[in-house]
């Protein structure tokens, strides 16, 4: 396998052998990032003196066998713009912000520093991480080196286009209606939702229950890697859970006898046949690693679904976009119009709240049945990189619907207490990938990596060395 494909993994077994070295791990992600990026247009800066000099730290601790490696000793990653990095622009794709420089940062940040990684950039999101596609006034169109024509999802986009186009090894994200497994799924990767609380958060967002930081990777066993290091309770966030909850190493052997639930139409969802049919062979690959899979239904509707969710938006993120803009509002991209403004004409929070619980209700009783649900992650197989309409359709089946009809992630943003991994599952005609959401029970966080790993490895899609996109590097406007 090329070395800007590897998986954190196996870079970690070859430091250990000494057959690799850090500086030429970084080496290779630099080299792949300067061919791919001016078509791909992940990235909003690279940071490679100090990630240089990180790496040579790692390599000289992997030369001297007494030396302690943290847990992403060496490993290259990127960081979501998102999530400030003091004394850096901290900007979310707008207008507004450009030039802001961040005066703390994230609490996941030195985390990720202490664990040994190698930072060096951070990635594009659509401006304040509103759209479930990547492109802003600021940034320009981030494309799927899968189909340049494509989006690679949002808002967590840069970081699911530079994964999957070999710019890094590792990557974070965000999550507040679908921003990690959307990405996740267009670009053939592994993507984790924690549940409320488990990852450290900050204001205001770390008390809103939709919204949670996570990892992103090339592997199940990757996404845990990253998971373990940010997650656990932090002096700045009342909100983070207390003690930390470690995951162990998953083993696909343990899934055998689990019992899933199969919901493809999560109620009333319109699903494009191709995405159904992968979902299936999903399933298919469960059964065939010892899993009892059960075709089950759900009471939920599109409908209220949307509804319960722009409640939500219109008590927290609609208000912090007003905020934000104040009387410069024709600086905002469409899209974050348009969000601001559903959000300000839906019900009360208050009501919000109480259909919140109704819909968690059905998903609680058939979970104490099941060790975890399954379904599409989309519905949709793609939508366009440079996506302009926020009110515009997407033809999904026989109908055509908006792409929050199209975002099957977000009922698991309104349950926000559910760990959710979304696993590839196969491709669709357009090039694109298509994936699959392991919804466990509140807080079984091992369950769906469990459960993920045995999917992984029964499919033996990413486990492929041909399974990555076989990039054509295009010029792009």
């Amino acid at each position: 396998m090329e070395l800007h494909y590897l998986t954190a993994t196996k870079a970690q077994e070859l430091f250990a052998a000494r057959e690799l070295s850090p500086v030429e791990l970084l080496d290779a992600v630099v080299a792949r990032t300067a061919w791919v990026e001016p078509a791909v247009n992940a990235l909003t800066e690279e940071m490679l003196d100090e990630a240089y000099g990180a790496a040579r730290v790692s390599e000289a601790r992997f030369a001297k066998s007494d030396q302690v490696h943290g847990p992403l000793e060496g490993i290259p990653l990127l960081l979501k713009e998102e999530q400030p990095v003091a004394g850096r622009t901290i900007e979310e794709g707008s207008l507004l912000e450009k030039g802001t420089i961040a005066e703390r940062s994230h609490p996941i940040i030195d985390r990720i520093h202490a664990a040994g990684a190698v930072v060096h950039g951070r990635t594009t999101t659509p401006e304040f991480c509103s759209a479930p596609y990547t492109h802003s006034k600021l940034w320009g169109v981030t494309r799927n080196p899968w189909n340049l024509d494509l989006t690679p999802g949002g808002s967590s986009g840069g970081s699911g286009a530079a994964l999957a186009a070999g710019e890094t090894i590792l990557a974070t994200g965000s999550d507040i209606g679908g921003s990690i497994r959307i990405p996740s799924s267009f670009c053939g990767l592994v993507g984790f939702k924690p549940p409320f609380g488990r990852v450290p958060g900050m204001a205001p967002f770390n008390q809103d229950t939709y919204c949670a930081d996570g990892p992103m990777g090339r592997s199940v066993a990757d996404v845990a890697l990253l998971q373990n290091v940010i997650a656990g309770p932090h002096a700045t966030d009342q909100a983070s859970l207390r003690p930390a909850y470690v995951l162990p190493a998953p083993n696909a052997a343990l899934a055998a006898g689990m019992r899933v639930a199969l919901c493809v139409n999560l109620g009333d969802y319109c699903v494009d046949p191709v995405i159904e049919a992968n979902t299936r062979a999903a399933a298919e690959a469960l059964r065939s690693a010892g899993v009892i899979v059960d075709e089950v239904s759900l009471p939920w509707s599109r409908k209220k679904l949307v509804a319960t969710a722009w409640a939500h938006f219109g008590g927290i993120m609609g208000p912090f976009i007003n905020d934000v803009a104040g009387a410069n509002s024709e600086l905002l991209m469409p899209y974050t119009l348009d969000f601001a403004r559903r959000a300000a004409q839906a019900d009360t929070f208050a009501e919000g709240l109480v259909a919140e619980a109704e819909i968690y209700e059905p998903l609680g009783l058939l979970l104490e049945d099941y060790d975890a649900l399954l379904c599409p992650t989309l519905a949709t197989q793609g939508m366009a990189a440079d996506f302009a309409d926020p009110s515009g359709l997407i033809d999904v089946g026989n109908e055509q619907v908006t792409w929050i009809e199209a975002a099957m992630t977000l009922p698991f943003n309104i349950v926000g207490r559910v760990p959710v991994l979304s696993v590839p599952s196969g491709v669709a005609p357009n090039g694109v990938p298509t994936g699959v959401q392991i919804v466990g029970r509140s807080y079984d966080d091992a369950t769906v990596f469990t459960l993920g790993a045995a999917l992984e490895q029964s499919l033996g899609l990413t486990t492929n060395d041909s399974w990555w996109p076989q990039f054509a590097k295009a010029a792009t406007s």
